[in-house]
């Protein structure tokens, strides 16, 4: 697929998912083409010792992502790569704004288990207007030599000390970088004046990090933040909120 951005996410980050929200103001006023891709951050941290590096819930977490992205994966091969744009859409708002039809919107901890699970993937298909029987994919490790090479791919892009999203400016040629983290989504005009600022540091060939780990819980109702309030800070290592360096 020829697109203007390609947009490698894992479902369950929701850094990944604010980025997204802002790139779909700007690709509305734009009008840019995005090809939304996958990237893993259980495949990333693979052979991490979860327990002795990441907070309790980091695994069922990732492994939740792994297991969507499965689906996901299934529902690009069977119904096109435009497919993907509504199905990841619908899990970030099931998983981190709440879904219209779910009116008691829980926190963070209390729907994690439920995440990867059929139930859940289901809701989130029928949403995105896909059959339901794509949820069966959850299981199908199959797919995970895809979801492995793209995540390959954007590794490739940027080197890998770096979390998601990443974010491919006019591929195949131009610059991909890690990014950019936002907390809080801007308004529309915000939104493409911030993007105008991102471009001009991405189109400088020797550009390569501006960052601190530094980060506020994002304005997602998941977090318990509302969109009229700014969340506690929180230091991250390395694009997560590691235990240990």
């Amino acid at each position: 697929m020829n697109a203007d951005i390609r947009f490698y996410f894992d479902p369950v980050c929701p850094f990944a998912w604010m980025t997204s929200k802002w790139v779909r103001q700007v690709q509305a006023q734009r009008d840019y083409t995005v090809d939304w891709r996958f990237i893993s951050l259980r495949v990333i941290n693979a052979d991490v010792d979860y327990d002795a590096q990441f907070p309790p819930e980091y695994e069922a977490r990732h492994t939740a992502g792994l297991r969507l992205l499965r689906v996901a994966a299934r529902a690009r091969a069977e119904f096109g790569r435009e497919s993907v744009s509504a199905l990841y859409a619908a899990m970030g708002r099931h998983i981190f704004d709440g879904a219209a039809d779910w009116p008691n919107h829980r926190s963070e901890d209390q729907v994690r288990d439920e995440r990867g699970t059929q139930e859940f993937a289901e809701a989130i298909l029928a949403e995105a207007g896909l059959p339901v029987e794509l949820a069966q994919a959850l299981d199908d490790a199959t797919w995970d030599a895809e979801i492995r090479q793209e995540t390959g791919e954007a590794l490739a892009l940027t080197g890998k000390d770096v979390g998601t999203p990443i974010i491919h400016f006019s591929p195949p040629e131009g610059v991909a970088f890690f990014g950019p983290v936002i907390s809080r989504l801007p308004d529309e005009d915000a939104a493409v004046e911030l993007w105008d600022h991102v471009i001009g540091l991405a189109s400088f060939p020797a550009f390569s990090e501006l960052k601190r780990s530094l980060r506020e819980r994002p304005q997602l109702a998941a977090f318990g933040v509302d969109t009229d309030s700014v969340g506690q800070q929180e230091d991250w290592h390395g694009g997560s909120r590691r235990q240990k360096m």
